[in-house]
């Protein structure tokens, strides 16, 4: 294991976000088990959170449709100390960033309210994200990374393809990498990593069997496992550097995955940093490398004319 990782959960030196910052998330989360009526007043606060947070119990009664008593049982509902309690929570909320509409997504939305709806709830996803991510555990996976002698790459599904996105990235720095699709293939890659090899398992449930199964071979071998997990579970348990990306992932059938798109940012992140962390001769041997590529797309004949101007 390298000397720089740590097991188990984020030691706590990264940025997290309090409670405060996830009431309008608590809300999308929570609205299929509200009361009909206090999801008529759920909708009503996501629908437009800023006018929310300037109304009165009875301003928000009349926007939902329901009786002030129910504005009350909804506050409970959402674990605020109140009516009050609930307004300063949701402008702590509102005042992080973009609000998080998109659970009011409905059939007959026109696409421009699909378009602001989609967005706004993507760019405040990546946002919770980001506020989320302990920086400490990320700087550890960075080393990690920048040592191994070979980095494998594990995911399904929407994981698998943030893992051959990863893939097409690492091999730059002239590390052999691979991000086998096939379970099987993965299982036995994992069981021939050693000491020296890296591991970066993506799953957002953090309970695919099949990855957790290909981690604890790895780790035998003396492989060094890093985590990109949504949430503490049995993946982030198993890895020397878990990275817990939340994001407001939604199992709703309108839902786009954003986990997938923070895992890619991540990606970005940990690929950028090992770059950083590269001797010059090893930056310039990447510069070349991105240099030829730009080259072979604007065609042979510009590739090998450039090719022969170097030597």
């Amino acid at each position: 294991m390298s000397p720089t990782t740590t097991r188990g959960r984020p030691n706590g030196t990264g940025n997290h976000i309090g409670a405060d910052r996830l009431l309008l998330d608590a809300i999308s989360e929570a609205l299929p088990r509200l009361r009909r009526s206090e999801q008529k007043v759920a909708r009503a606060v996501l629908d437009d959170p800023h006018r929310a947070v300037h109304a009165s119990m009875a301003e928000l009664a009349r926007s939902a449709d329901v009786s002030e008593p129910t504005v009350m049982r909804f506050c409970t509902a959402m674990e605020c100390d109140g009516f009050q309690g609930f307004k300063l929570r949701l402008a702590q909320s509102v005042a992080f960033g973009v609000p998080a509409t998109y659970s009011s997504i409905r059939p007959g939305d026109d696409t421009t309210d699909l378009v602001e709806k989609i967005f706004d709830y993507t760019i405040s996803s990546l946002a919770r994200a980001r506020s989320a991510l302990d920086d400490a555990l990320v700087a550890q996976a960075i080393d990690v990374l920048s040592a191994a002698n070979e980095i494998l790459f594990l995911g399904f599904g929407a994981s698998q393809i943030v893992a051959q996105d990863a893939q097409q990235k690492f091999p730059l720095f002239g590390v052999p990498c691979m991000a086998p699709s096939d379970a099987h293939q993965q299982f036995i890659a994992a069981s021939l990593c050693r000491e020296g090899s890296a591991v970066v398992a993506i799953s957002n449930t953090g309970t695919t069997t099949a990855v957790l199964e290909a981690v604890e071979v790895a780790r035998k071998g003396g492989a060094t496992v890093i985590g990109i997990t949504g949430s503490e579970s049995p993946l982030s348990e198993r890895c020397d550097v878990p990275l817990v990306v939340e994001t407001l992932e939604n199992t709703d059938f309108f839902t786009p995955m954003h986990s997938r798109l923070a895992q890619l940012a991540v990606i970005d992140v940990l690929a950028t940093g090992a770059v950083l962390q590269q001797t010059p001769d090893q930056l310039e041997r990447v510069r070349v490398a991105k240099a030829e590529v730009a080259a072979m797309r604007s065609g042979p004949s510009r590739l090998l004319d450039e090719l022969d101007a170097e030597t």
